[in-house]
């Protein structure tokens, strides 16, 4: 169990954030994601997206991210770089950044770790992210290598123009943050405090190679970050190489600094990370999901568009107390995404939200009471079990 007290709340971990890609979470309005029933204290924005459309100087002008989108509480916004990577052979990488192809319009454009920490420093969010390069999940040690040295070099050059960047804010008196993290543990040595101004987490890479990982964790940390984050997981690795990495992992980051996977995973996913010593997570499957006509139960996915479905006046999910399942029947959610209703969508990622958000909420009690071991395994056979 950890706390973040930042300057727009407290957020208790394990914690799940909704990625809110261009300055909003797919499908549910804040007021949903703000409300007892969901209740997040922290979501993502996406620097690329938000760099590309509708461009810094916008957002800028409009008082930062927050005051552009109407959201009140806690954001955390990633470098670009995964974005980056994923454009493939769209994109050109070399020690001084990555130059790409915008998939707006075509422009070439060009994002550095130092373009990155302006961007994110305009943001304004309260956790910022170093700019990384991230290799293939089935990346061979060489290859995994010189990814991980030059994520290495960009972290320093992160790190160096952030600094410069908060000091500016600091001059001028715009700091607004306050943040300290704490354990359960006795063990993790009091409350430390994050820096006035925007935090910067590092981020460790080196694909499924424990060396390379092990590595990458030691001079990150030696370059000092306020937190720090697994990336590189879920790009195309088997399961089971995910969750050995973050066995070997997170257990040596700082215990006194938050431990963030990146883009990970399904609620599965999640309690096996918590159970390995992870604080953070963030991930699109319940809102892309949804979109897709895909609802996260109690017993495991159900696909809405199953003909088995037609009549079915069930909620999603028996277990589940969000307001979709105490109004709604599977029948006509089926109907709803069928007959191509905006509103289908809408419903399913509200389901699909509540669920992760109130799974993290269990895990957090179960933490609390010291039931954590038995809540892993009886949450593991049940999602399991399907639905016959």
């Amino acid at each position: 169990m950890g706390v973040l007290t930042t300057r727009r709340g407290v957020i208790e971990t394990p914690v799940f954030m909704p990625v809110g890609t261009a300055g909003t979470v797919k499908g549910i309005r804040f007021e949903a994601l703000e409300s007892a029933e969901l209740d997040a204290r922290i979501i993502l924005g996406n620097t690329y997206h938000l760099w590309l459309r509708p461009g810094i100087e916008t957002i800028k002008a409009c008082g930062g991210l927050h005051e552009f989108i109407g959201w009140e509480r806690a954001m955390l916004t990633d470098s670009g770089g995964f974005q980056v990577w994923s454009l493939g052979a769209l994109r050109k990488i070399t020690e001084e950044g990555t130059e790409f192809r915008s998939h707006v319009d075509g422009a070439l454009c060009f994002l550095s770790p130092e373009i990155s920490m302006e961007v994110q420093e305009a943001l304004d969010a309260e956790i910022a992210m170093a700019f990384d390069e991230c290799a293939p999940g089935k990346a061979t040690n060489e290859e995994a290598r010189r990814s991980m040295e030059l994520t290495l070099r960009w972290a320093k050059r992160s790190k160096k123009a952030f600094e410069k960047l908060q000091s500016v804010r600091t001059a001028s008196g715009s700091d607004r943050f306050v943040a300290e993290e704490s354990r359960a543990d006795p063990q993790a040595g009091g409350t430390p405090a994050l820096p006035l101004g925007q935090a910067l987490f590092g981020i460790v890479q080196g694909a499924g190679h424990f060396d390379l990982r092990r590595e990458s964790l030691e001079r990150t940390v030696e370059i000092g970050f306020d937190g720090y984050a697994i990336g590189g997981l879920s790009v195309g690795e088997e399961k089971s190489v995910m969750l050995d990495v973050i066995e070997d992992v997170a257990p040596r980051m700082p215990a006194d600094k938050p431990r963030y996977l990146m883009g990970v995973g399904t609620p599965e996913d999640l309690i096996e990370a918590v159970a390995r010593g992870v604080d953070m997570f963030d991930c699109v499957l319940p809102t892309r999901n949804g979109r897709n006509g895909q609802a996260f139960t109690s017993r495991g996915k159900l696909n809405i568009k199953n003909a088995q479905y037609v009549v079915d006046q069930q909620p999603l999910d028996e277990d589940c107390g969000c307001s979709v399942c105490h109004r709604h029947s599977r029948a006509f959610l089926r109907h709803l995404y069928l007959s191509g209703e905006m509103l289908g969508g809408i419903l399913l990622t509200h389901h699909n939200l509540a669920f992760f958000l109130d799974t993290m909420r269990r895990v957090r009690q179960a933490i609390r009471s010291g039931q954590f071991a038995n809540f892993r395994r009886e949450y593991t056979e049940q999602i399991g079990s399907g639905w016959g």
